[in-house]
This record gives structure tokens, sequence and C-alpha cells, in this order.
């Protein structure tokens, strides 16, 4: 048996979810508009474990969401899962949060597109066959009407995650399916947490960084009037 926690904070949605060999048993999440991470996130792993009458030393790895997404979010549950690793010196998993993203999709054929919105007209995404694969890696992409125009000429092309809402104002194509209100969610981590826990896929704590994709850029404060 293996007793994973998983650690979403790549975007609005604070999530924490507990699995053994792969299957969610209990999931927390916050997905209010604004950031709560530094609120709840440390409540959440509390309530988990509490509600399975669990400690930090009964789990065998603790996952984490690696990015792309927001910096600061990344950064909240980064410190976190290694804390709780380093705390209980049990392994670190980390999940691609785009393939976990697309893992919300269910389909037989065609393609789907994991995205995740970024400044402007700009998503982060990447490209999943209907079994997971991934057929392109992650990219920061300026988006425009004839954006993933091959992959919706060949069939179906399912647009998930909250980069959709500006991508759907702009892809009009009758393969084109939106699936709507979707958020990275530690919910599908932990299959994709086990797989690698059995293969041993683990990362140094010390050193492992979010993959951020993109380097941070501090805007600067608006001038007060």
């Amino acid at each position: 048996m293996a007793l994973i926690l998983s650690i979403e904070t790549a975007t609005t949605n604070c999530s924490v979810a507990l699995s053994e060999n792969g299957e969610t048993i209990l999931l927390k999440e916050d997905n209010s508009k604004n950031y709560s991470h530094a609120e709840r996130l440390h409540v959440f792993i509390d309530e988990v474990l509490k509600e399975q009458n669990l400690t930090t030393s009964d789990l065998d790895a603790i996952a984490v969401s690696k990015g792309p997404g927001s910096y600061t979010g990344l950064r909240i549950g980064v410190s976190a899962a290694k804390g709780l690793c380093f705390a209980s010196d049990k392994p670190l998993i980390s999940v691609p949060t785009l393939e976990a993203l697309a893992h919300q999709v269910l389909c037989n054929e065609g393609v789907i597109v994991a995205m995740l919105d970024a400044r402007r007209m700009e998503v982060y995404s990447a490209i999943y066959d209907s079994k997971y694969n991934e057929i392109r890696t992650t990219e920061a992409q300026i988006l425009d009407d004839t954006s993933f125009k091959s992959y919706l000429e060949q069939g179906k092309v399912y647009f998930i995650g909250n980069g959709v809402e500006k991508t759907k104002a702009l892809i009009h194509h009758p393969n084109a399916v939106f699936v709507e209100d979707k958020m990275p969610s530690a919910n599908e981590m932990g299959h994709l947490a086990y797989n690698k826990y059995k293969k041993s896929d683990t990362e140094n704590v010390a050193y492992f960084e979010p993959y951020y994709l993109k380097d941070f850029i501090a805007l600067k404060p608006k001038p007060k009037v």
C-alpha cells in the first residue's frame, strides 16, 4: 500500500488530496478567485491527515504540482512539500501541472490541449492524445485564430483549463470542444504520482525547483495619483 499526499497550487485552486495506490480517498480544495494558498494550504493538509487519523510519518511520499503556473502559487506549494519531506524524511514526487489537468478529460479519440492563462493573449499549453501521451511539449504561446489549426483539421480537440475562455473567443471550429470551468486539481495527481513512486522516480528535495516556463517578472507599482 502506498499513501501519497498531493499538493496543487499552480493556479487559484488550492488543492490537497490523499491517495492510496493511486486512488483518491480524500480531497480538500478552494477555488476562490483570490489566491488563498497562504491561508488555506496548511489547514487543508492538517485536515486531510486528521480525518484519516494519519500523520506525515504514515505517508509514503509527498507529491507536488511542478508547473507551469503562478510563480507565487508554485513557490508556496513546493515550499510546503519540501518542508513536509524534510520533516518526515519522505520522498518528493513532482507531477507536471498540465499532464494532471489533461486527465480531467475523458475521450476515445482526438487530442487534449491543457492550457493555463498567462498574460494578455498568451497561454501555457501542452498537447496529449486520448491516452494522455504527450504529443507536444509545454510551450508559452500567443493565441490567434489559427492556433491549433493542424490538430483541429484532423479531429476533435478538447481544450481544458483556465486558458479556455480566451481561446473560445478566438477559435470557432466544429472540432473544437471547450471543457469550461476546470482547473488543475490534486484529485488527478495521485495516479500519476503513484506511477512515479513505483519506479522510484523522485526529486532531490534540496535542489528541486518548480517549472516556471518563463522568468518571473515583477510588475512596477502604479504611480499614486
